[in-house]
C-alpha cells in the first residue's frame, strides 16, 4: 500500500512537468506565430516606413514582382546572410555565393541596389515588417462603375447667349400679341366715339379658325416674321455646334483616371504626353510609358477606391494593361503576345487649321489646363474647351507674351511694344489674330 502511494506521487509530479511544458511551449509557439518581430527585437511600423522607401519600389510583400516576395523571408534565410545582401548583393554574387546566386538567375540576373545606408537595426525593423501575418481584406461589396454597363453622359448645355436670345424672341413675340389685342380695342373704342361703323368680327359660328387667321393681315406678318426669326436662330445654333464637341467624355477601352495619376499622384502632364515638348501634337502615351511604373504596381491601394470605382474595378485595368503589353505578372517577363488599345479620339480640330503644342508649351509656357481643364481632378476625360476660332482669338487677345528665358520674341516685342505704348504685348499685338498663322 505504501509503495502504491509513492508511484502514485512520482505519477503526480511527471504529469505536472508535462503539463508545465505544454503550456510554456503553447506560449511560445503563439508569441512567435503572433509576433515574430518582437522575437527578432525589430519594430515593424518602423519597418513599414523602411520598406516602402527602399523596397517597394522591386517587392511586393505577398506576390513575385522585379523581385521575390519578401513575406516570411526570414524563415528562409539566417539574418547574417540577409544583412550581406541587403548591404551589397553583387558582392555576394561575385563570390559565388549559392543562394545568391540562385536568386540572380531566377530573377533574369536583375542586380539589387545595394543599400549600405541601412544599419542592421534598420534591416531588423524591415524584416520584422515582412513578418507580420498577412491580413485578410474584408469581403467589399463590387461598385459597378459607369462603363460598359452604364454609360456616363456627358451634359451638353446650350451657352449662355444662345439662350438670351431664343428668350427675347420669345419675349418679343408676347409682346407683339399684346399690341395686336390693344390696338384692336383702341381702334374699336374710337370708331364707336366717332359713329364709324366697323366691320363684322370676323370669327363666325363654325367659321375654322385658320379662315380668320388668314384674313387677319396683321396677325400673319407677325407671325411670318416670328417664324423667319426662329428658322433662323435654329438654323445658326445647329450649325454653330458642328465640330463643337465641349464636354465630350468617352467611354476608353482601358480605363484610365488622371485624378488618380496627375492628381493623387502629382505625375506631371509632359512625363506621359512628352510629346508636346516638341511636337505639333500632344501624343498618346505608349503603353511602354505606363509599365514605367505599372511593372511594379499590379492592384491600387484601398484608399484609391471611391463609391463608383471598386478597388477591384481598377486592379481589373491594370490587368487589361498587362494583357495589352503581354506582361506575365508571374514570371515578371514579357511573353511577345500583345493586343492593340483602340484609344477614343477626344479632341480633334478640323483639318484646315493649324496648332502646335510645343509652340504653346514650350515656348508660351502655357499651362496644360488652360485649354485641357483641371484634369488632375478628373476621372474621366472629357474635352474642357469649345476649342472654337472665338475661343482661341480671345485667349490671344488676353494673353501676354512669355519673354523670361524667350529671346526668340525679345527683338520684336521691343518694336512694337514702343509701336503700340505698352510694357507687354499680347500674342494678338505680336500677330496672334493673322489667318495664315492658324490657317494655310
Amino acid at each position: 500500500m505504501k509503495k502504491v502511494n509513492n508511484h502514485n506521487s512520482v505519477f503526480k509530479k511527471l504529469y505536472f512537468c508535462l503539463a508545465l511544458l505544454l503550456i510554456i511551449s503553447s506560449n511560445s509557439f503563439a508569441q512567435d506565430a503572433a509576433a515574430p518581430a518582437v522575437a527578432m527585437g525589430g519594430d515593424p511600423v518602423a519597418g513599414k516606413e523602411l520598406f516602402n522607401a527602399n523596397c517597394a519600389a522591386c517587392h511586393k510583400l505577398d506576390a513575385k514582382a522585379t523581385g521575390p516576395a519578401l513575406r516570411g523571408v526570414a524563415g528562409k534565410y539566417e539574418m547574417s546572410w540577409i544583412y550581406k545582401w541587403v548591404h551589397n548583393s553583387s558582392d555576394m554574387i561575385k563570390s559565388g555565393d549559392a543562394q545568391a546566386v540562385k536568386i540572380y538567375e531566377e530573377y533574369n540576373k536583375s542586380v539589387m541596389t545595394a543599400f549600405p545606408q541601412l544599419s542592421e537595426g534598420d534591416i531588423d525593423n524591415i524584416i520584422a515588417y515582412t513578418s507580420t501575418p498577412k491580413e485578410e481584406a474584408p469581403a467589399a461589396a463590387s461598385a459597378s462603375a459607369p462603363g460598359v454597363d452604364g454609360a456616363v453622359v456627358a451634359s451638353t448645355e446650350s451657352g449662355v447667349t444662345n439662350n438670351l436670345v431664343l428668350a427675347a424672341l420669345a419675349l418679343v413675340m408676347v409682346v407683339l400679341v399684346v399690341m395686336l389685342y390693344l390696338v384692336n380695342k383702341v381702334l374699336r373704342k374710337v370708331a364707336k366715339a366717332n359713329n364709324i361703323e366697323v366691320a363684322p368680327k370676323v370669327i363666325k359660328t363654325g367659321t375654322p379658325i385658320w379662315k380668320a387667321f388668314v384674313k387677319n393681315q396683321f396677325l400673319v406678318l407677325v407671325s411670318v416674321v416670328f417664324l423667319l426669326l426662329s428658322g433662323a436662330y435654329l438654323v445658326y445654333g445647329f450649325l454653330m455646334q458642328v465640330g463643337v464637341d465641349q464636354e465630350y467624355a468617352p467611354i476608353q477601352p482601358i480605363h484610365y483616371s488622371h485624378r488618380i495619376h496627375a492628381g493623387d499622384n502629382e505625375i506631371n502632364c509632359k512625363y506621359c504626353h512628352s510629346a508636346a515638348r516638341v511636337s505639333k501634337n500632344g501624343g498618346i502615351p505608349s503603353l511602354n510609358i505606363c509599365m514605367n511604373c505599372h511593372k511594379n504596381i499590379a492592384e491600387v491601394a484601398e484608399t484609391t477606391a471611391t463609391p463608383e470605382y471598386s478597388k477591384a474595378f481598377y486592379d481589373e485595368q491594370i490587368q487589361k494593361l498587362y494583357t495589352a503589353v503581354g506582361w506575365d505578372q508571374a514570371t515578371q517577363t514579357y511573353t511577345g503576345k500583345t493586343q492593340p488599345v483602340k484609344w477614343v479620339r477626344i479632341h480633334n480640330l478640323p483639318d484646315f487649321v493649324y496648332f502646335n503644342h510645343s509652340q504653346h508649351v514650350t515656348v508660351a509656357g502655357i499651362e496644360c489646363q488652360t485649354c485641357h481643364g483641371p484634369v488632375q481632378e478628373y476621372e474621366i476625360q472629357k474635352q474642357f474647351a469649345p476649342l472654337t476660332m472665338g475661343w482661341c482669338i480671345d485667349c490671344h487677345r488676353k494673353t501676354d507674351v512669355k519673354l523670361e528665358g524667350n529671346e526668340y520674341y525679345a527683338k520684336v516685342h521691343e518694336q512694337l511694344s514702343k509701336k503700340y505704348g505698352v510694357d507687354k504685348l499680347t500674342a494678338a499685338q505680336m500677330g496672334g489674330l493673322e489667318c495664315g498663322k492658324c490657317h494655310y
